[in-house]
């Protein structure tokens, strides 16, 4: 068994947020060291706690089209690499007064402190790391991250060559995409290419 392979199966078996996760510890992410493309989403939702397949939902759906990629290309191993914030289902907030659904809780606050280190470490090959959402941005980007999501997404040019803040592709966040017609028309085609790019070395 390689270092990376040891490295995963330590972190697949983790179990130290078993007492407050309601579903159970499924750690789900992928990689190698040939991994050229990160992405660093939230958390995984009940879809994905279910298959162990990131991204296999609608909110992957989206972000594929964003990168104008196939499931073959996306979850190829040996050129990108997921490892979200969370790396277990958090569960999902009860409805409001109102009945609105609450949405997944937030990323266990554990998880990245501990394992993110090990994991990046092992992804040598990593040339472009996309941050996904609030979480992923606020922990690599720092005090370089804006006052909001929307503020940090579109300062993206501060961020290369080594990270691109996004949005989250949930279809929470249609609404958001509505309001800033710049996203589609100015950043999604500087992502596909920057991703070609890494990808055709």
């Amino acid at each position: 068994m390689s270092d990376i392979e040891s490295l995963f199966a330590e972190v697949r078996a983790c179990t130290l947020c078993a007492g407050v996760l309601p579903h159970g510890c499924r750690p789900v992410m992928r990689g190698t060291p040939s991994s050229r493309l990160l992405i660093v989403g939230q958390a995984p939702g009940a879809r994905v706690h279910a298959s162990g397949i990131p991204w296999n939902d609608p909110s992957g759906d989206r972000l594929r089209r964003w990168l104008d990629m196939g499931r073959d290309a996306f979850y190829d191993e040996s050129r990108i690499a997921v490892v979200p914030m969370g790396l277990c289902y958090p569960g999902t907030a009860p409805p409001n007064a109102q009945g609105k659904s609450g949405g997944d809780y937030p990323p266990r606050p554990e998880c990245a402190p501990l394992w993110h280190p090990p994991l990046l470490a092992a992804l040598t090959g990593v040339r472009l790391t996309l941050l996904i959402g609030q979480y992923a941005q606020a922990r690599y980007l720092g005090a370089k991250r804006k006052a909001s999501m929307t503020e940090t997404v579109a300062a993206w040019r501060e961020y290369g060559p080594a990270f691109l803040p996004l949005p989250h592709p949930s279809w929470r966040n249609t609404a958001w995409l509505n309001r800033n017609p710049w996203f589609d028309e100015e950043l999604v085609p500087v992502l596909r290419r920057r991703v070609a790019e890494i990808l055709a070395d």
